[in-house]
């Protein structure tokens, strides 16, 4: 049998905190052909655009960018001509917002879709605003609709997809790259890794490590990432006085951060649901964190409540508690034992449930059962 023809779209050609999707494209089973440029692909895996001609780049542009069109004919008959002339067997769109758009092109060529929510694409409520028309309508046609937790697919039960097109299949980290962590070993140091952005809300990491460093003052905070609430985080920790007690890294890569995961007692993450409704879905990096023994204090908010067993990985406070949270981390700055306890019982519940090969496994079940 010869290997399935797989498309799969998604809107960023490369964003670095996106790993799921490229573990997605390095690991699944068949022939694999990328496309990429925003909800709706502009580009294949080669950068050339999928409209082939200047008058029709001409025309769809002006429709997107003077008209504000969303349903653009000349690009969903460009992608139908491109599904049929690469003989695509399935596509598996990245995103709600982009299955949703791709979604007429697939019925078209009579190719079946399977669509990956990840969290924003359910959550932030201007886009589900946005899109949640061409939503109705891919549910309608897909195969499958895939969540990566319980809240995400309560979420999409209530937007209207139907029950038995949704399939839970939550991220997974591959545990061979994590070595375990020394915690019992470690220093008073916690570690932070995501986006500033106000769904991660790092002012409240910060908030909850002033408290913990005012009891211990050899205690350090690390933070990992970059993005629009950076500055603010930094003046937040200038007017605490934790200057000397706490680094910004920026970016790192993710040998960067396994090794400094090995200097640590506890991960840290403070996620809440955002003004604009933006959730998470699972974090890739409290998977990590977990695969590296770490023990995980954060926030009973969507897959987190999963990937974190309140009391026996680590800890969950309500979001916005940062009083409690600080708690928490004062348990695990007083006793390295109980750190290393709760770590130990994080790496096995990720190993067990959230191994990358996993995962794969499922979601190839998933892209293959939608072609037979």
């Amino acid at each position: 049998m010869e290997p399935a023809n797989i498309c799969i779209v998604k809107p960023n050609k490369k964003a670095f905190s996106e790993t799921f999707i490229q573990e997605h494209i390095n690991r699944l089973q068949g022939n694999k052909k990328v496309l990429y440029g925003g909800s709706f692909p502009l580009f294949d895996d080669q950068d050339n655009y999928l409209i082939r001609s200047k008058l029709g780049l001409l025309s769809y542009l002006f429709q997107k960018r003077i008209l504000k069109k969303k349903n653009i004919p000349i690009r969903i008959k460009a992608l139908r001509d491109y599904l049929k002339r690469e003989k695509i067997d399935v596509v598996l769109a990245e995103y709600g917002m982009t299955g949703a758009m791709v979604a007429p092109a697939c019925k078209m060529a009579n190719v079946p879709l399977v669509i990956h929510f990840h969290g924003a694409d359910v959550h932030h409520k201007q886009t589900v605003k946005d899109f949640l028309p061409f939503y109705k309508s891919a549910f309608s046609y897909a195969c499958k609709l895939v969540a990566v937790s319980n809240v995400m697919v309560e979420e999409l039960k209530r937007l209207g997809a139907p029950a038995d097109k949704i399939v839970l299949n939550a991220y997974g980290v591959d545990t061979t790259r994590f070595v375990k962590a020394v915690v019992s070993q470690s220093q008073i140091n916690f570690l932070a890794v995501g986006r500033f952005v106000e769904k991660k809300s790092p002012s409240s990491v910060v908030k909850a490590f002033d408290i913990v460093a005012s009891k211990f003052p050899q205690a350090h905070l690390t933070m990992v990432g970059v993005g629009p609430l950076l500055e603010e985080t930094q003046q937040l920790a200038d007017k605490l006085g934790l200057t000397s007690k706490l680094t910004f890294t920026g970016v790192l890569t993710s040998a960067e951060i396994q090794l400094l995961m090995q200097q640590m007692r506890c991960f840290v993450q403070h996620s809440v649901t955002a003004a604009d409704g933006d959730m998470e879905g699972t974090p890739n990096t409290i998977l990590e964190a977990g695969a590296s023994g770490l023990p995980i204090v954060s926030t009973a908010h969507a897959g987190i409540k999963e990937a974190v067993i309140d009391g026996v990985t680590g800890y969950l406070v309500q979001e916005h508690d940062i009083e409690g949270m600080a708690q928490k981390m004062i348990l695990l700055a007083e006793s390295p034992e109980k750190a290393a306890q709760l770590g130990a019982a994080g790496r096995e519940h990720i190993l067990k449930n959230y191994n990358m090969p996993d995962r794969i496994n499922t979601l190839n079940d998933i892209v293959h059962k939608c072609i037979r």
